[in-house]
């Protein structure tokens, strides 16, 4: 009985050749599969070109066999056949189904070399196919393994080409009809050249050469435990990327595509502290409190998913970054983690497109039977510091004076009965950015007092009733 505090030892091949990554995860399962799918197109199309000129040569080189060629050519069709079938059943992992084609693959190319050919019965001893150096094309299935399987794969060809070529000679030694008649004339017409014994025996047409051939069986074994050694690494470093596209798409659930895509070629990006002007937004639903009191928390949470799935989604459409929820609401802002050319506009644009995306959703829910839903945004531009916050659990946000103007908008949102408020500042960054373009029906209030900022502030909003379904780049800005 094993003992089961006696730590377990590690895999023969973990010691041999290193510990191999594993797929700890869908994602990464998904990853590999593609990969896999990638590489098996791959290396069918490398087969089929080679078994192409493969068929050409022997056409060129030995036309003297005559009906005998067919033979050979159906060997390579076959050959050809069996990729297709492999790209059909492959798939992660260790496959029977798959390590069975490849033996019929080798099986079916050792029968070619050195197995006799129904069309053109040989006149030669059957010692001489083994002086036609077919094994090297043997190397080319090992090189088209590479392509696409796992190193085991790799392994199970290098050993069972070896052993089949060995195989294949030993049965041919045995059962071979010998022709001595040729070995004494050729040994007669040498005997009077320098070493012309030992040139006999070198030329003799029934010496299988076995020293030699037991050589091109260990070299291509040699040839193989490199290429496992090549192909295991290929794989952890196929982990490797695998996992670093599980991070990209992680970041795509808080980032937009392009800050994504930036945020990969830099080394970082995020624990340096810096300041610059962002377009921060706020979104809440309004009266969300009451409208959860009577209904179950299933059905508060799939209300809450739907709304939160249709808010990220525009703001990831307008290359904003979602900074966090905050319960039936979120934060987002426009410029992070760099800052663009038009991030008020983007912004402004987001915004808009939240509030078209609710008319729609409230439309569905009309039909359902369902009450609306309505939400105040609060939008605002201005510095703020931007770097990771805390000490073992880090968190890329933005402080600053701006954020807590942007908050207090949204809050304003309830009281000034509207569904958008931005700040004066947000319409002169938008005016500058793109000449006021995206700004639409959109009502001036003066000598607004905002809670944490001294004096007042010139406000603009869109009032609740107000249709967005006009464009967001349309019209101008409409002065009160």
């Amino acid at each position: 009985m094993p003992d089961p505090a006696r730590p377990r030892r590690r895999p023969l091949t973990d010691r041999i050749f290193g510990p191999e990554g594993r797929a700890d995860n869908a994602y990464t399962e998904a990853a590999l599969a593609r990969h896999k799918r990638q590489g098996l197109e791959l290396a069918v199309r490398a087969r089929w070109g080679v078994m192409v000129v493969v068929a050409l040569m022997i056409v060129v080189f030995y036309r003297d066999l005559g009906w005998g060629l067919v033979y050979y050519e159906l060997i390579i069709a076959a050959v050809a056949f069996n990729g297709w079938v492999m790209l059909r059943v492959g798939r992660v992992g260790q496959s029977r189904a798959e390590l069975f084609l490849i033996f019929i693959d080798l099986f079916l190319m050792t029968l070619g070399m050195v197995g006799p050919n129904p069309f053109a019965p040989s006149e030669w001893p059957l010692a001489m196919l083994y002086r036609n150096d077919n094994f090297l094309y043997f190397f080319l299935i090992l090189a088209a393994g590479t392509l696409a399987y796992s190193w085991r794969t790799v392994m199970a060809i290098g050993i069972w080409a070896a052993v089949m070529w060995l195989v294949a000679l030993l049965i041919a030694y045995s059962f071979a009809t010998p022709m001595p008649e040729l070995s004494a004339a050729l040994r007669s017409a040498l005997a009077d050249a320098p070493r012309g014994a030992a040139l006999a025996r070198e030329l003799d047409p029934n010496n299988f050469e076995i020293g030699l051939r037991v050589q091109e069986a260990m070299v291509f074994l040699m040839t193989a435990a490199v290429l496992m050694l090549s192909v295991r690494r290929f794989y952890a470093l196929l982990m490797t990327h695998a996992g670093l596209e599980r991070e990209r798409a992680n970041l795509s659930r808080y980032f937009s595509p392009n800050m994504v895509e930036e945020l990969s070629h830099k080394d970082e990006p995020l624990k340096q502290i810096r300041t610059h002007d962002v377009a921060v937004l706020f979104i809440d639903i309004v009266g969300f409190t009451a409208f959860a009191a009577p209904r179950s928390a299933q059905e508060v949470v799939n209300t809450l998913r739907q709304f939160h799935g249709r808010m990220e989604r525009e703001v990831f459409r307008y290359e904003g970054t979602l900074d966090k929820y905050l319960g039936d609401g979120l934060m987002a802002t426009f410029g992070t983690p760099e800052a663009g050319e038009r991030d008020a506009t983007q912004a402004l644009r987001a915004a808009c497109a939240m509030l078209r995306s609710l008319e729609e959703w409230n439309a569905d829910r009309k039909m359902a039977g369902e009450p609306e839903i309505c939400a105040g945004i609060g939008l605002h531009y201005g510095p703020v510091v931007l770097g990771d916050i805390g000490t073992n659990r880090l968190e890329f946000t933005v402080i600053g004076s701006t954020v807590n103007v942007a908050s207090r908008l949204e809050a304003m949102t309830r009281t000034l009965g509207a569904d958008l408020l931005i700040s004066d500042a947000v319409r002169e960054r938008v005016l500058a950015e793109s000449g006021g373009e995206a700004l639409h029906a959109l009502e001036c209030l003066h000598g607004q007092k905002i809670r944490g900022v001294e004096g007042e502030m010139t406000l603009w909003a869109r009032f609740r009733g107000h249709s967005s379904q006009a464009p967001v780049n349309a019209g101008k800005p409409v002065s009160v």
